[in-house]
């Protein structure tokens, strides 16, 4: 009976394990070069280095963010990044060596590149923005079903310990 609990338990801990996995969809370079945008989080105008190791020519990089750019044999180029690129959003940037195309995502920050006067001017810490669900502001069906799996699995183990604890106790 003992075996039964412990791999009830061992399966109910791996599947709240499986759900609280992180599960962003990240654009993969399926090919055999090692192409990398850097940083990986740019503000509008801001500038990105584009590497394609490995490429035994010259690769071409094309996203909607930036104009196209020429990469030369296992080199590295820089690309400015539009200054009306939509803060928060996620670019694919497509790297094409002979045929072959790998695809990266480029997030957009919600910052700009030069600071302004507004953006550096130190404002006195105002307290918790508590009421009305602020802590629900950027929350995903993701997130929610996480933690929906989260509380489910507690109840259960819960019931299971207690279960178990008045079940040793009867004699």
């Amino acid at each position: 009976m003992r075996a039964i609990r412990a791999a009830s338990a061992a399966l109910l801990g791996a599947a709240a394990l499986a759900l609280t996995a992180p599960t962003a969809a990240f654009a993969v370079n399926n090919t055999p070069y090692d192409f990398r945008v850097t940083p990986s989080t740019v503000a509008p105008g801001g500038r990105v280095t584009l590497t394609a190791g490995g490429c035994p020519s010259s690769t071409t990089v094309t996203s909607g963010v930036f104009d196209s750019v020429s990469i030369p044999q296992n080199g590295s180029a820089t690309a400015v990044v539009d200054s009306d690129a939509q803060p928060g959003a996620v670019y694919s940037v497509q790297f094409n060596c002979i045929g072959r195309i790998g695809t990266l995502d480029l997030r957009i920050s919600g910052g700009t590149s030069t600071p302004t006067v507004s953006s550096t001017t130190t404002v006195a810490p105002s307290g918790v923005g508590g009421g009305l669900g602020g802590s629900f502001k950027n929350m995903n069906t993701t997130e929610i079903v996480a933690g929906g799996a989260l509380v489910a699995a507690a109840a259960t183990a819960t019931v299971i310990v207690v279960r178990r604890r008045s079940a040793d106790r009867r004699h």
